[in-house]
């Protein structure tokens, strides 16, 4: 099982940053991705941006040049960096870590509890 502690939403004036982390813990996998999504009220959970271990990372249109994903392997750790905050970024922000076993074609989804966004206009 791989645990994901979730921590930096809150509440922001538009045009405001914040930076979200997801930490991993537990039975870790070498090959992962992880990545943030969000859902809006009435909305499906849309992808926001994901980082694989390879170094590889992935945006959605809606927030390139906005928010800037990193991580530190190190530490199992995913930050999710988010400048120039708008309304439409109001959502809850879930992590979402997908390991890769040895088996191809395997994989291993767990979820975060997710953190509320709020950006005010």
């Amino acid at each position: 099982q791989v645990q994901l502690v979730e921590s930096g939403g809150g509440l922001v004036q538009a045009g405001e940053s914040l930076r979200l982390s997801c930490a991993a813990s537990g039975s870790t996998f070498n090959i992962n991705v992880i990545g943030w999504y969000r859902q809006a009220p009435g909305k499906q959970r849309e992808l926001v941006a994901h980082s694989s271990s390879g170094g590889n990372t992935n945006y959605a249109d809606s927030v390139k040049g906005r928010f800037t994903i990193s991580r530190d392997n190190a530490k199992n750790t995913v930050y999710l960096q988010m400048n120039s905050l708008k309304p439409e970024d109001t959502a809850i922000y879930y992590c979402k870590y997908t390991g890769f076993g040895f088996k191809v074609g395997v994989s291993y989804d767990y979820w975060g509890q997710g953190t509320q966004v709020t950006v005010s206009s």
